[in-house]
């Protein structure tokens, strides 16, 4: 992978494990300083340490995406270690079944703060530095949910409805500080939130999940996360330079159908 990213410090969010962590890995791959952030933080440290074994320049920090004192002491801490932020992917998330009928009070707002409000926080932490340095690159993960319908998730389409307008009136009211704000939009992905859920559920119902996202998808597999991470470093790097308010659907073809 070439060093498109060579000189630039990018954060991700929700880089414990799955897509976050291979949009972490795939970064640093192309240079930048990354900072891996997650709630959980011991996993996220160990993911890190394992990084920083292969070379690459990384970091880790406990963050609760949902806390707007928690995102201020970690941009504390990269400033103490003389760094700003030029690339953030906001990609923490959550997706707890339930439709229109079943989807509770509890589950609405706790999916909202940590997919909508978090993303929210995320940008306004980063912002101001971005100014500063003349631009930067915002990446907000979403979901081809944010764009069609599914009537099991409610709150997981809600709130990823919310991230992809948050990143159309970001991404307008930011191109004049060289700011770009652009959403990603995967499909299926075979993370280990996903394939976590579908070893937890009944067999029939796993089997249809299956048939339904494997079937339904003209590449004819789930995706994995290395197949969505090259995005986030094309929307990450000058590559991207034109493109804000970007909907970038990885979806192996779903929703074409």
């Amino acid at each position: 992978m070439t060093k498109s990213l060579e000189g630039k410090t990018a954060l991700v969010t929700g880089a414990a494990q799955g897509m976050g962590l291979a949009f972490a890995e795939a970064l640093a791959e192309a240079g930048a300083h990354v900072a891996l952030t997650d709630v959980l933080a011991e996993e996220v440290g160990v993911q890190a340490a394992r990084l920083a074994a292969r070379g690459l320049s990384v970091q880790s920090h406990a963050l609760d995406v949902t806390n707007k004192a928690a995102w201020a002491e970690v941009m504390d801490a990269l400033a103490a270690a003389g760094r700003s932020v030029d690339v953030l992917v906001n990609n923490a998330g959550i997706a707890v079944p339930g439709s229109i009928e079943e989807c509770s009070v509890d589950t609405w707002r706790r999916t909202m703060d940590i997919n909508a409000l978090g993303p929210l926080l995320g940008c306004q932490a980063v912002i101001p530095g971005m100014k500063t340095k003349g631009g930067g690159s915002i990446i907000n993960i979403s979901s081809i949910f944010g764009l069609v319908g599914e009537p099991r998730v409610v709150a997981y389409c809600a709130s990823k409805g919310a991230v992809t307008q948050l990143t159309r009136s970001a991404a307008v009211q930011l191109a004049p500080y060289g700011i770009r704000v652009n959403s990603v939009h995967p499909g299926f992905v075979a993370t280990p939130m996903v394939l976590g859920a579908m070893k937890r559920a009944p067999a029939a119902i796993a089997q249809e999940y299956e048939a339904r996202t494997v079937g339904q998808t003209p590449i004819g597999r789930m995706a994995e996360p290395e197949d969505v991470a090259g995005a986030v470093v094309f929307l990450a790097s000058d590559a991207s330079r034109y493109m804000t308010a970007g909907q970038m659907v990885i979806d192996g073809g779903f929703i074409a159908r």
